[in-house]
């Protein structure tokens, strides 16, 4: 099968739909499909052979986080191109509804189309500034996913259907398999947390105040930090900051073993979750997982049977939680245990043949386009003016 997906986020920036879709695009590959992958990205980026960059993408905010997208004149005449020259079976993009490729790439096809709806977040600005095209996007959509239950209600309650629930993906293996940093986890006990932890919903600022309260009484204790922020941006209490090894932005190889060197995995994140990519990584890593008491969390965790849930916000009770565990090495294994047989289910192989199920179903159910169809193609009026990007 030829297939094409679509990546509305720069991919050259570290981010859950980011990695999902080349998880996606890999096992795809991996199972004898051909698969071209398009997506904003610098030309001089380091990218897999699958990878198509559309150029240059403009950072704007967008669902509390900071996203780089693509969208005007520029980018719809490269989509145009990408689809005239892959000849696709099926096209897949995600986060169609997002003012970028994806958004394009949908308007321009001309044959099944499979869209993954990812985000927790409701209506925006951005939607409703893009509301004429939005309604042309969402017609034309054969085949929907959502990455979670909290996903699919958006689109019941926000954008006028469901959609079948597929989770996002994790390489097990990869995980399972990784080797620790030297010397790490060590004996006073570490934990863990990866992401970008100057934005507040990401909840770092609630873990740093628990570990004020309870680095005193451990010694040893330790926190291993990685992601693109800067650390500089942060306000770090003496005794946790020394404490501190800070890894910086890290590949996927050392993502995992970072996940394999801490006794605990800690994600104290507030909101506008619809999954959480990175509990599934530190389960498959056999690393237990504390997180805030979120419904995506829960769902993930198996209601707290696989990884400690903790009220959101409460740094107390983190502290606490964290004090518990690390005194408690049947408890981290009982937790770990668990995660492990309910990860199976997240491993990307098995996810991916369920998305190789919605394709089939998005062709077999696919008419051949009518002339007002393909009329919506030509949608030139809803662009933004000649030379930007956004």
């Amino acid at each position: 099968m030829r297939i094409g997906i679509v990546c509305p986020y720069s991919l050259d920036v570290p981010g859950g739909v980011q990695l999902h879709v080349r998880d996606l695009a890999e096992t795809l590959i991996g199972l004898g499909h051909s698969v071209s992958v398009l997506a904003p990205a610098e030309e001089e980026a380091e990218l897999p052979d699958y990878v198509v960059p559309a150029g240059r993408a403009v950072a704007v905010p967008y669902n509390g986080s900071v996203a780089r997208l693509s969208f005007g004149p520029i980018s719809l005449a490269r989509v145009r191109r990408w689809l005239s020259t892959g000849r696709f079976d099926v096209l897949h993009v995600h986060e169609p509804v997002t003012p970028s490729l994806s958004l394009l790439a949908v308007m321009l096809a001309d044959g099944p189309v499979v869209a993954t709806f990812h985000t927790a977040m409701g209506r925006s600005k951005a939607m409703a500034a893009a509301q004429p095209a939005l309604q042309l996007v969402l017609e034309r959509i054969t085949g929907r996913i959502a990455v979670s239950d909290l996903a699919r209600r958006v689109q019941v309650e926000h954008l006028g259907g469901g959609g079948v629930e597929i989770p996002n993906g994790v390489a097990v293996a990869k995980f399972a398999h990784a080797e620790p940093l030297p010397g790490w986890p060590g004996e006073g006990g570490a934990v863990g947390f990866l992401g970008r932890f100057t934005e507040p919903r990401k909840g770092f600022a609630i873990l740093v105040d628990a570990l004020d309260r309870i680095v005193a009484d451990r010694p040893g204790l330790r926190l291993l930090l990685a992601g693109p922020s800067d650390l500089a941006e942060v306000a770090l209490p003496d005794r946790v900051r020394e404490r501190l090894t800070f890894l910086g932005k890290v590949s996927e190889a050392d993502k995992a073993r970072m996940l394999r060197s801490v006794d605990l995995y800690i994600a104290p994140n507030t909101g506008g979750e619809s999954f959480g990519m990175i509990l599934t990584e530190a389960m498959a890593a056999g690393t237990p997982v504390v997180a805030a008491d979120l419904d995506a969390f829960r769902r993930v965790l198996d209601g707290g049977q696989a990884g400690a849930l903790f009220p959101n916000g409460d740094s107390a009770a983190l502290a606490r939680t964290i004090s518990t565990l690390l005194d408690d090495p049947a408890a981290r294994r009982r937790l770990a245990d668990r995660a492990g047989a309910v990860v199976g289910e997240f491993d990307w192989p098995v996810v991916a043949r369920r998305v190789l199920e919605v394709y089939a179903t998005a062709i077999d159910a696919s008419p051949d386009l009518s002339e007002s169809a393909r009329a919506s193609r030509d949608f030139d009026e809803y662009m933004p003016g000649e030379g930007v990007e956004l």
